[in-house]
């Protein structure tokens, strides 16, 4: 006979699954929502479903950390016939994407209110919101895969919101061409998975890599996991379309960059277990990652446009988090995805306010040697602690130079006049960086069945090489602001050195774009860029 604590268990845990089939069912719904009172109904339920998923994802997190501590739950043996796989992974992601879709469908209601598009966003917006759920929650290689490929459909219909724009549709034909070879790459991936090890199933497939060596099945679904990853965070070269469906409206813009384009690193973090140490497709992340940040953090500090720079941020801060799991960091590449998530949910949100901030007059920044007398030392005391606590960066020499990078960076932007109890200050702020970072890992690193693999020599190797040439390039720029073969190079990095062109020039070629119908600025009802 059950006990209370199994029944509650079970409620609890179907509850966690039926949330997003409830949303699909509520697509459907606000789909044939013919009045303005059903439609503001099925907002009003979906913002309560993604909800509710909150308050769950928190309940089973609680759950699982019981059960960790070795009070006994019965949390996985009642997950397993459901579907679930409730770990701290699927814990943490659950709750970033249910708060995620609460606050993106409370303003997007408001933002779309007697908009065109306002019909039609929502199904579809519910429908990637479900997908992703499903992503995370299941134990299943064929659901995931299944739930992956819904992600993206949804997300074609949610960039073409408005069919009179020409820019947006081949944007989205750009993005919908690199998704259909990130699934293929996927397919591929789960097809060796399951040559391999004979199962579908997550807690199959890792018992049986705990005990199996590798093979050529596993190198090879490793190189297809990361072409899949790299298609799906905007790497180089098919990174073009991030930068061009900005013609969408900014819930959308939010919802790519905080809630879909990480998903490659989500699906890296849930199979890693797999792979006996570093593999080739490791390697592969990391030289693309890191060439894709390198070029992305430098196109970045050229753009003008708001938005187009945060989709440029989006595209190196995702070339950063796949470098990261490429050099076996995958505790870091946690910590980047969530919080990566949330501050590009607010700053697209909150971008017409970054407009308006930024009309203001800006303080110049304090003569170089001043900057660099401050911030040398902050890394150089970073480094030290980092050689003392050498567990807090997987005793991996890489993590700690980009640690030790990021303290120094924070205060290379200071401006002048600052006194020296306000230096101190800023000081202090950016060496907290290093014990924030040791609280995250903390919390999170038991999330992960292994918080490190090993650094190789050719890893390390490749991992030097970039970040000694993002250090190069930005040191560089900061040293000789004004010379002209600096000049030069920007108005090229402006254009992401015209690194998407040759791709985005072959799609053309196979489908060119209808002609223009209508002007986007002139006609009515319409939310994008601009907006």
């Amino acid at each position: 006979m059950p006990t209370f604590v199994d029944v509650i268990v079970r409620l609890l845990l179907a509850l966690w699954l039926l949330i997003p089939i409830s949303l699909l069912v509520m697509a459907g719904i606000s789909a044939r929502a013919s009045t303005p009172a059903s439609l503001q109904r099925a907002w009003k339920i979906g913002r309560g479903l993604t909800a509710s998923a909150l308050v769950a994802s928190l309940a089973v997190g609680i759950l699982f950390v019981l059960d960790t501590l070795g009070v006994s739950t019965g949390l996985p043996e009642t997950a397993r016939p459901l579907g679930l796989y409730p770990d701290g992974l699927a814990v943490w992601m659950a709750m970033l994407i249910s708060l995620l879709g609460t606050v993106l469908l409370h303003f997007a209601e408001g933002y779309l209110k007697g908009d065109r598009g306002e019909r039609r966003f929502l199904p579809w917006c519910q429908v990637v919101f479900a997908s992703v759920m499903l992503l995370v929650f299941t134990h299943h290689l064929v659901v995931m895969l299944i739930a992956w490929i819904g992600v993206s459909v949804a997300l074609h219909h949610l960039l073409t919101l408005y069919p009179e724009r020409v820019e947006a549709q081949r944007a989205a034909w750009q993005k919908f061409v690199v998704s259909r070879i990130g699934d293929a790459a996927l397919i591929a991936a789960v097809a060796f998975l399951y040559a391999r090890f004979g199962t579908f199933e997550l807690p199959e497939l890792f018992a049986a890599a705990a005990v199996t060596s590798g093979g050529w099945q596993v190198e090879a679904a490793s190189v297809a996991l990361a072409i899949a990853a790299l298609c799906k965070c905007a790497q180089v070269p098919m990174h073009g379309w991030l930068i061009k469906v900005m013609e969408a409206p900014t819930p959308v813009s939010a919802l790519l960059h905080a809630g879909v384009i990480n998903l490659g690193g989500f699906v890296w973090l849930r199979l890693f277990p797999v792979f006996d140490g570093l593999t080739l497709g490791h390697y592969l992340l990391i030289t693309v990652g890191g060439f894709t940040a390198l070029v992305a953090v430098m196109t970045m500090l050229t753009q003008a446009s708001v938005k187009h720079a945060l989709a440029w941020s989006t595209c190196a801060q995702m070339g950063f988090m796949l470098f990261e799991i490429g050099v076996g960091a995958y505790t870091l590449a946690l910590a980047h995805l969530l919080a990566h998530s949330l501050y590009k949910a607010h700053s697209f949100l909150a971008s017409g306010r970054a407009v308006r901030a930024a009309r203001c007059e800006r303080l110049p920044l304090a003569p170089l040697r001043q900057r660099l007398s401050i911030a040398l030392p902050a890394a150089a005391l970073a480094a030290a602690a980092l050689v003392a606590w050498p567990s807090l960066i997987s005793h991996n020499p890489l993590l700690g130079a980009l640690l030790s990078l990021a303290v120094g960076s924070t205060l290379l932007g200071m401006p002048v006049g600052m006194t020296k109890p306000r230096r101190l200050a800023l000081f202090v702020m950016a060496l907290a960086l290093v014990p924030l970072y040791a609280l995250l890992h903390s919390l999170l690193a038991p999330a992960l069945p292994s918080a490190y693999a090993p650094l190789t020599l050719t890893a390390g190797l490749l991992g030097s090489l970039m970040l000694a040439s993002l250090i190069l390039a930005a040191g560089v720029v900061m040293v000789f602001p004004q010379a002209a073969w600096v000049a030069r190079w920007r108005v090229h990095f402006s254009q992401g050195l015209y690194l998407a062109m040759p791709f985005q020039r072959a799609l053309g070629s196979v489908a060119p774009s209808r002609p223009r119908r209508h002007s986007a600025a002139f006609v009515p009802g319409f939310k994008g860029e601009g907006s």
